[in-house]
């Protein structure tokens, strides 16, 4: 039996400024709860790089003790999801634990000469053009936010793939970036057609929440686009607003990258199998 799980990760993203604690972050140990009762043969846990780097006896760490109470072997490391077919930087840190047997976690296998790493092209090429604010009436969930007239124009002054906002002219420029400000230039920024996409978040149909801009159409990229390049299936379709499904995409874990997790604990526990239960 396998318990899989992700507590929420706002508690411990790096783009969470407050310092108040999250009520979320205790999830973590009520999954902890359901793995002490249940006592599966397998734990994986998926969350956001930060959840290992909270000081003093965190959730995480605790987590680990309970762990190593009821007799599990485990080991966890932050991996990137374009290792692993995924069309996306996307760092995580992954956690597999068996009782009785030491895991391990699977081998990249993408980012080198002879298998580099899925681009944003090999991801949405294939999607037929469309507009701001605009739906395909065969496509599902190839839909797209508005723009204002301002934000429009803007993107007319970015250069396709991949420019920023470093090339609009002056009567453009936002008054935060003013001063000389130099940093944050993904925000407005476009796609890069021959490498991954940045990581996406549950805005990732905003021009203004990053380098979301589709590479060449003057428009952010579209629902469709956005789970393509969370490698999700063309065939999956996504029901809600508009705004919950790029909450959906943005928070889930990549499908290629469950799918080859899936496929290694698979193997691990075949090999469990015929080593301790023959």
């Amino acid at each position: 039996m396998l318990f899989a799980g992700c507590a929420p990760c706002q508690p411990f993203s790096q783009q969470r400024k407050s310092k108040h604690k999250h009520g979320d972050a205790t999830l973590l140990l009520e999954f902890g709860r359901l793995i002490e009762e249940g006592l599966p043969g397998m734990v994986f846990v998926e969350n956001v790089p930060g959840i290992a780097k909270v000081s003093g006896y965190s959730a995480f760490r605790r987590f680990l003790k309970l762990l190593e109470r009821n007799n599990y072997y485990y080991v966890f490391q932050v991996i990137d999801a374009k290792e692993y077919g995924v069309p996306q930087t996307r760092k995580r840190l992954v956690l597999i634990a068996m009782r009785g047997f030491r895991p391990t976690i699977p081998r990249p296998k993408y980012g080198t000469d002879e298998r580099p790493y899925r681009t944003v092209k090999w991801a949405i090429s294939h999607f037929p053009e469309i507009g701001p604010g605009e739906s395909h009436p065969d496509v599902p969930n190839h839909e797209t936010a508005s723009i204002t007239e301002r934000n429009l124009e803007r993107l007319h002054h970015t250069p396709h793939d991949g420019g920023d906002r470093r090339s609009w002219p002056e009567h453009l420029q936002l008054n935060c970036h003013g001063n000389g400000f130099g940093g944050y230039t993904d925000v407005y920024g476009r796609l890069f057609w021959d490498s991954p996409a940045p990581t996406l978040t549950s805005r990732c149909n905003s021009i203004s929440n990053g380098r979301y801009g589709h590479p060449e159409q003057d428009r952010a990229m579209s629902l469709r686009e956005a789970a393509a390049i969370q490698s999700f299936p063309d065939y999956y379709v996504f029901f809600d607003s508009s705004k919950k499904i790029a909450l959906q995409v943005g928070n889930a874990v990549p499908v290629k990258m469950a799918q080859e997790f899936g496929k290694h604990i698979r193997y691990l526990w075949d090999n469990y199998k015929s080593k301790y239960m023959l």
